[in-house]
C-alpha cells in the first residue's frame, strides 16, 4: 500500500517573501529540469547510489541510533559527535529535494521514518538534540561548540525542504515547535539567554522558516543572531572570536576571517534577513566582505579555506596550493551565499562565482560514481604525499568520514540544483547556469517555456528553442561569464560579465543561440599568491584544468613538469576519459628531479646571465578538469604549473 502524498507547494530552497528586497525570484522546483550532460550524470548517480548510500552510512555510524535511543526505541549510548543529528537534518533534506525533483516512494517512506524517530525524540518545550541529551549535556552550557543551534538550523531547512518538496508537514510541525523553543529561550529579554551559536547556519533557516510560516519571530530571531556577532559573547567563553567569525560586527565587517564554513553561512544567513528586513546597510557591507574573499581569499576553483589549522581563511592572498583546505563545505556555502547576493543584486558577478564554485570546488568534492568524497580539495597532490589523516587527499575519495559534514551536504546541494539555474522578473526570465532541459515560467500574459540545447560546459553553443510564449513581450537575459570574450547573441558581440539580453515578442518555434568562445586560455595569479608565483593554470570556458600523473607521457612526473606559455593549446572530447571530458593539450618539458645524493634541496642561485645547462626532455602535457581528479585512485596532481 502507497503512502497518499498531499499537494506539494511552489518554492524552492530559498523563497523571498513578497515583500523581500531583492531584484530577481527563483523558480519553483519542477519549473527547471536537467535531462542531459554532466548535472545529469551527477544527478543520476546522486539519486541512484549517493541518496541510498547515505542513508546506510548514517545508519553504520550511529547517526540513526542515537535518534532511536533518544526516540525511546532503543537502548545504549550516543555515538559519534556531538551535532551528529546535523548529518541526518542534511540527509532529510536532499532526500525531500531529489522527491521534488522525481517522485519515488521508497524515498518518501525513508524520510518519513526518520521524521518519526525526530518527532519522538523531541522534548516536551521543543528542544530537540539527541546527543547533548543523551550525554546529559546542560542545554546550550557550550554553545561554541556543541552546535545546538547549528543542528536546530540544518532541521528547520529540511523541515521546509520536506513540505515544499513532498507537501507532508510531519517534519515542518517539529521544526516549528523547537523554532517556538527558541524563540522563548534567546534574546536580550530578562529570562532569555544572550547567547550565539559557534557555527552559523541558523540564520538562513529562520529566515526560511519565517517564509514558509510566515512567523515573524523567527525572522526577528535570525536579525537578532546577526546583529550579536561581533558583540564578546563568544569570547566571554574564553574562546578566540576569530575562529568563530565573531571578532567583527557583521555590518562592520569589511572581510571574512576564520572558519571558513561558519564565515560564509553567517554571510549567506546575514543577507537573507538584509533582504526581508530591507537592510541596505547591511546588504552593502555582505557585499564588500563578498568582493574582499572574491579578491584574495579564494582559489582559482573557487574553493574557500586557505588552512588546515582552523579549516580557516589565512591572510589576503594566502592561498598555498599543496595544504590549500578548501573544505567542500565552504564552497557549497560560499554558493548559497552568492545566491542570495544574486537574488538581491541582479548581478552578473555574482552568477559567474556559482558556477566557478559548483562545476570545479564543489563538484571536485564527490567521485563520478557518487559514492565517495573530498573533505578536502587542494590544488596540487605531490607525488610522494603521505596520507596522515582521514581527511588526506592523499587517501583518495573516502565512503564516509568520522566528522561527516560533506557527504549529506553534497546530496542535498546537487539535489537542488536545478533552484540556481534561472529567475523571474515579471515579464522576464533570467538564466544564470546552462545545462539540457526545459525551463518554463508563468510571466505576465502567459507562460514561457524554453527548451535549452547545449553540451555546456563541452561546448559553449546555448540554444534556446521556444515550445510555449505569452503574449506580448518577453525579456530573456542570458548570462555571458566574464571569461567570455568574443561571446556573441544571435550572432551580434555582447559583453562579458553581464547579462545579454534580448525583448521581443516570442512565437513558439523561435530560437536564440548564445555562443561562448571555448578556446583553452592560461591564467596568472595576483603576484602577491605567492605560492603560484611563476606559474599558470589552464582554464577552458568555466573549467578549472589539473594535470594528472595517468595522462602524462611515460617517465613525465607531474611533480617535475614546466609548461611553455609561448606554446599552443589544444583541445579534444575524449567520452571515454572520466564519464566523457574535454582534455586540453600544451606544450611543456620534464625538468630533472631531486639529485639523490643532494644533502640539501638548496644552493647558490644561478648569475643573471647564466643559462641552465640541465637536461630538459620536452613533452606534451594533457590536463583533464580539476573536478575529475582523483577517480582513478589518489595521483600526483597540480592546477598551477611552473612555467618553462
Amino acid at each position: 500500500m502507497t503512502t497518499p502524498t498531499p499537494s506539494r507547494t511552489t518554492s524552492g530552497p530559498a523563497a523571498p517573501t513578497s515583500d523581500a528586497r531583492v531584484l530577481l525570484r527563483p523558480l519553483a522546483p519542477g519549473h527547471v529540469t536537467v535531462d542531459g550532460g554532466l548535472w545529469r550524470r551527477t544527478a543520476d548517480v546522486n539519486r541512484s547510489a549517493a541518496i541510498p548510500g547515505g542513508l546506510e552510512q548514517l545508519g553504520k555510524a550511529g547517526n540513526l541510533r542515537n535518534l532511536e535511543i533518544a526516540a525511546g526505541v532503543a537502548d545504549g549510548d550516543a555515538i559519534g559527535p556531538i551535532f551528529a543529528d546535523s548529518d541526518v537534518h542534511k540527509w532529510l533534506e536532499a532526500a525531500a529535494w531529489e522527491y521534488a525533483r522525481e517522485p519515488d516512494e521508497q524515498l518518501l517512506a525513508d524520510q518519513l521514518h526518520v521524521t518519526s524517530l525526530l518527532a519522538a525524540a523531541q522534548a516536551d518545550d521543543g528542544y530537540l538534540d539527541s546527543v547533548p541529551a543523551l550525554r546529559n549535556v546542560p542545554r546550550y552550557s557550550d554553545l561554541p561548540w556543541s552546535h545546538e543551534l547549528y543542528c536546530a538550523g540544518h532541521l528547520f531547512q529540511a523541515a521546509v525542504a520536506q513540505v515544499r518538496g513532498t507537501g507532508h508537514r510531519e517534519l515542518l510541525d517539529v521544526a516549528v515547535k523547537l523554532a517556538d523553543h527558541l524563540v522563548t529561550t534567546f534574546g536580550d529579554g530578562p529570562d532569555q539567554l544572550r547567547e550565539v551559536d559557534g557555527h552559523p547556519v541558523i540564520e538562513m533557516a529562520l529566515v526560511e522558516l519565517y517564509r514558509e510560516t510566515g512567523t515573524r519571530a523567527y525572522l526577528d530571531l535570525a536579525s537578532w543572531f546577526v546583529e550579536a556577532r561581533g558583540t564578546g559573547i563568544i569570547e566571554a567563553h574564553g574562546k578566540q572570536p576569530t575562529y568563530f567569525s565573531d571578532r567583527v560586527k557583521v555590518r562592520e565587517a569589511t572581510t571574512v576571517e576564520g572558519h571558513a564554513v561558519r564565515a560564509v553561512y553567517l554571510g549567506a544567513g546575514a543577507a537573507d534577513v538584509a533582504i526581508e528586513t530591507g537592510d541596505a546597510e547591511l546588504l552593502a557591507a555582505l557585499d564588500t566582505q563578498y568582493r574582499a574573499m572574491e579578491r584574495g581569499k579564494q582559489y582559482l576553483t573557487g574553493g574557500l579555506g586557505a588552512r588546515w589549522e582552523g579549516e580557516a581563511f589565512g591572510d589576503p592572498y594566502e592561498l598555498p596550493t599543496d595544504r590549500g583546505y578548501a573544505e567542500t563545505c565552504a564552497a557549497i556555502g560560499g554558493v548559497q551565499w552568492a545566491w542570495r547576493m544574486l537574488l538581491a543584486t541582479g548581478e552578473a558577478r555574482y552568477a559567474d562565482q556559482i558556477e566557478r564554485m559548483l562545476l570545479n570546488g564543489f563538484l571536485a568534492g564527490v567521485s563520478l560514481s557518487g559514492t565517495e568524497y573530498f573533505y578536502v580539495n587542494p590544488l596540487q597532490l605531490r607525488s610522494d604525499a603521505h596520507a596522515e589523516e582521514d581527511r588526506s587527499p592523499a587517501h583518495g575519495r573516502r565512503g564516509w568520514f568520522d566528522c561527516a559534514c560533506c557527504p549529506p551536504n553534497i546530496m542535498r546541494t546537487v539535489s537542488s540544483f536545478t533552484g540556481y539555474v534561472a529567475t523571474a522578473d515579471g515579464p522576464g526570465l533570467q538564466l544564470h547556469q546552462y545545462a539540457p532541459g526545459t525551463v518554463t515560467v508563468p510571466l505576465d500574459g502567459g507562460t514561457l517555456r524554453l527548451r535549452v540545447e547545449t553540451a555546456y560546459p563541452d561546448e559553449g553553443s546555448i540554444a534556446l528553442h521556444v515550445e510555449e510564449a505569452p503574449d506580448g513581450e518577453v525579456s530573456l537575459a542570458l548570462r555571458v561569464p566574464a571569461w567570455a570574450d568574443g561571446a556573441t547573441l544571435d550572432g551580434a558581440p555582447v559583453t562579458a560579465g553581464t547579462y545579454a539580453r534580448v525583448t521581443r515578442r516570442f512565437a513558439a518555434g523561435d530560437t536564440v543561440l548564445l555562443d561562448l568562445p571555448m578556446t583553452p586560455r592560461l591564467t596568472t595569479a595576483d603576484p602577491r599568491v605567492d605560492a603560484v608565483r611563476g606559474a599558470v593554470a589552464i582554464e577552458r570556458g568555466p573549467l578549472v584544468y589539473a594535470l594528472e600523473q595517468p595522462d602524462q607521457e611515460t617517465g613525465a612526473v607531474v611533480d617535475d613538469l614546466r609548461i611553455d606559455v609561448s606554446g599552443a593549446l589544444s583541445d579534444e572530447f575524449r567520452p571515454e576519459l572520466l564519464g566523457g571530458v574535454t582534455v586540453v593539450r600544451a606544450s611543456g618539458a620534464v625538468v630533472p628531479g631531486p639529485d639523490a645524493d643532494a644533502t640539501s634541496p638548496y644552493g647558490p642561485a644561478p648569475a643573471a646571465s647564466a643559462t641552465s645547462s640541465d637536461p630538459v626532455r620536452d613533452v606534451t602535457l594533457t590536463a583533464i578538469p580539476y573536478y575529475a581528479w582523483a577517480n582513478r585512485g589518489p595521483q600526483p596532481m597540480r592546477v598551477w604549473v611552473p612555467t618553462r
